[in-house]
């Protein structure tokens, strides 16, 4: 009875006390900074004030000059410090507005390395960003797309939660280039272009609680071309150094030995198999040299979840006594985390696709051990199928999409754990 008591009492979550402010990470360049820090962008011009014309900002265009966007004059910004205390508005403990000389109140608030507008509630909740990196063809925006998508429709209502975007814009971009496309007409994504500004999306997981803090979720769907070349993958290194959480997404296709076995058993009817593949190997390797060599002890302890995409592409693996897929597979049932993070579900998939990992890719499971502190290991399946030309058939059914993500919400203390 003394043990049963004990162990009751061990499992009680302890109370963390609330920051006063967060510290923000920027989600257009990723720097890190506190909330006295932003700047203000004016809310008018004076062509009769040097100081409120249209001018340029060397800040903003340097980094719209990294995407090749255009650059254009823009409003003045306004320092914090120049405004006195009685001008400024606070909200949760931080300056959220400001009042400037000609008494037009601004609530633009911009990080105060690139000047790009920040989010309302900056500084207010964590700015936990999760990154969703991988090699070339691994499926990246189609993965994030049907994320969200479950997340919204299924996931958020599962942990008395909705899943919301930040903006009307980001609403706008994310339905019209990537759930569209999916969900309604069933038609494959273009592959992301390296060259092209890749704009966070930026979601927000509310919990009905109102004394549960406001989860912001940032989706960068980096392109994969640019996550073997050093010189691309510097310019997010920033990204994923600040990042909350890693999804690490690895195409079974990727690896030699489990893409010829695939060919051989669906021979004619292959559907989309891609042109070239980048070993999921090197993409941790480009990691090292941009990120974690910089790390105390070149490791990095960012919660980081290897996720196998593609997993209904395993069905042709399956065989009784096999080494690598057998017919009764936690790959091939769908799971439900309702409520709490389930331990026991956790434990069956992590400790299978982790062997089987270790098994068709020693190397690259050998490099995730020694640079990454805290991993788990996934499979999930994004459509439910292979697409053929380009077009998806049948129902899209995603398998245990969300739950690497939940794994991370469990990580970062959002969601409770227990065994089923």
């Amino acid at each position: 009875m003394l043990r049963f008591l004990k162990q009751m009492f061990d499992k009680q979550p302890q109370e963390k006390e609330k920051p006063d402010f967060y510290s923000i990470v920027c989600p257009h360049c990723f720097s890190k900074f506190e909330p006295d820090e932003v700047v203000f962008r004016a809310a008018h011009v004076r062509e009769d004030d040097d100081d409120f014309m249209l001018q340029e900002d060397a800040k903003l265009n340097e980094w719209r000059r990294k995407f090749r966007l255009a650059e254009a004059d823009m409003e003045a910004v306004i320092e914090l410090h120049t405004i006195p205390e009685e001008n400024r508005t606070y909200a949760s403990n931080i300056v959220v507005a400001v009042t400037d000389r000609y008494g037009v109140v601004t609530k633009r608030r911009l990080c105060p390395n690139c000047h790009n507008e920040l989010p309302i509630s900056a500084g207010k909740v964590p700015s936990n960003i999760i990154s969703i990196v991988g090699a070339s063809q691994v499926g990246k925006s189609v993965y994030m797309t049907s994320l969200i998508h479950t997340l919204q429709h299924k996931t958020a209502s599962h942990f008395n939660a909705a899943c919301m975007p930040l903006s009307a814009e980001i609403s706008r971009r994310f339905r019209q280039n990537y759930h569209e496309p999916i969900f309604e007409r069933g038609t494959m994504l273009q592959s992301t272009n390296p060259n092209e500004l890749q704009e966070p999306y930026i979601f927000q997981f509310v919990f009905k609680d109102n004394s549960e803090a406001t989860l912001n979720l940032v989706f960068f769907d980096v392109a994969g071309e640019g996550m073997v070349e050093r010189d691309y993958l510097d310019m997010y290194a920033a990204h994923i150094k600040n990042s909350s959480g890693i999804l690490f997404l690895v195409d079974p296709l990727q690896i030699r030995s489990i893409r010829d076995r695939i060919r051989i058993k669906l021979g004619d009817a292959q559907g989309e198999f891609a042109n070239r593949y980048d070993e999921p190997r090197e993409v941790v390797i480009s990691l090292f040299e941009n990120f974690i060599a910089h790390q105390q002890g070149s490791k990095t302890d960012i919660p980081t979840a290897v996720v196998l995409t593609k997993s209904d592409m395993l069905q042709f693996l399956q065989e009784e006594e096999s080494d690598y897929i057998r017919p009764n597979s936690n790959v091939f049932r769908n799971v439900t985390h309702k409520g709490y993070w389930n331990r026991t579900e956790f434990d069956n998939i992590n400790g299978e696709i982790s062997r089987f990992i270790e098994k068709v890719d020693r190397p690259f499971k050998d490099a995730m051990d020694v640079y990454f502190s805290d991993t788990a290991y996934f499979a999930v399946s994004a459509l439910g199928g292979n697409p053929v030309n380009q077009q998806l058939e049948g129902v899209i059914e995603p398998i245990r999409v969300d739950e690497p993500f939940i794994w991370l919400l469990h990580k970062l203390d959002y969601v409770p754990g227990r065994d089923a």
